[in-house]
């Protein structure tokens, strides 16, 4: 009757050749799931400042290319997002949605601007060869250009659809984009230095949960442990309408074109610019250095 039934995984009963080569393979792979699914934040912080010494080198070519297609992509999820909000009338169904865009791209290794704020200081903190403050600086220079290059091109197709061409009204989207821009550029702007700090704020609270989604991808070498780690801390912000950069990039140009009441220098400075300082500022000082100096260059155990 034995013949009737698939072999016993037992690396040591198997008396056949086959089967147990067979049975091997399966343990092994058990094995090395059950020990390398998780790493420990000693393991992958060290991959953190490999991660930004590859940035820094990556040739200007592909890192636009990269930098492009995460702004675009994430433009689409931010417009998604959105637009289920609406439908359903439930907010908090769209921020659990939205993690799908980041989820996208980070898999494909597209690289966004909140991002690199994070990991690329971090090669220079550890003194890697050849990593400069210009390499840095032309690193984050090249993302924001591909990012929002992205985005813009986002905006202009999804405006394009909504409109028939520019052809018709865009409809209850572009009425509530349009209201999105102008309360998070003119509503800051309203209260003068006290506003600007606000959204630099905001920028803060943002990228320190975006980061602890990159680097929380780390901890796992499983997709779909990725996948979870990534998705918590960006429904998060996306929920508490904390300000993205990027995101920005794409919501403010698409509410311009949908008839949004502001400049876009009004953009720039009463939300763009605090926005990115404020996610440098949030990613770098709340992810990257406490990682960095608690499992990169941690002190010994007090005795």
């Amino acid at each position: 009757m034995g013949v009737f039934f698939w072999p016993r995984f037992d690396r040591y009963r198997l008396g056949d050749t086959g089967h147990k080569k067979l049975a091997d393979t399966f343990y092994n792979s058990k094995k090395q799931g059950l020990t390398m699914s998780y790493l420990m934040p000693s393991e992958f912080a060290t991959k953190m400042v490999d991660a930004g010494e590859e940035k820094i080198f990556m040739s200007t070519k592909d890192t636009l290319i990269r930098a492009f297609m995460a702004g675009a992509i994430l433009g689409l999820a931010a417009v998604f997002a959105i637009t289920v909000a609406m439908k359903s009338g439930s907010p908090i169904l769209g921020a659990c949605l939205f993690p799908v865009g980041f989820i996208m791209l980070y898999l494909m290794k597209f690289d966004l601007l909140t991002g690199v704020f994070t990991l690329v200081p971090l090669a220079l903190i550890d003194k890697r060869s050849g990593c400069t403050v210009g390499g840095l600086l032309r690193n984050w220079g090249l993302v924001f250009i591909g990012n929002f290059a992205g985005a813009l091109t986002t905006a202009f197709m999804v405006s394009f659809i909504l409109t028939y061409g520019y052809n018709t009204d865009g409809g209850a989207l572009a009425a509530k984009v349009a209201t999105i821009g102008e309360s998070r550029t003119l509503g800051y702007a309203s209260h003068g230095v006290d506003g600007w700090f606000t959204i630099f704020i905001r920028g803060m609270l943002c990228n320190w949960m975006v980061s602890m989604g990159v680097v929380g991808a780390m901890i796992s070498t499983s997709a779909t442990g990725k996948m979870a780690a990534m998705w918590m801390p960006v429904m998060l912000f996306f929920f508490m309408g904390f300000e993205h950069s990027i995101v920005n990039m794409f919501l403010f140009p698409f509410s311009m074109i949908m008839g949004g009441d502001f400049t876009f220098m009004q953009y720039l400075v009463w939300n763009e610019l605090p926005t990115a300082l404020g996610n440098l500022a949030g990613g770098f000082l709340l992810v990257g250095l406490p990682l960095y100096f608690t499992h990169v260059r941690e002190n010994k155990a007090a005795k």
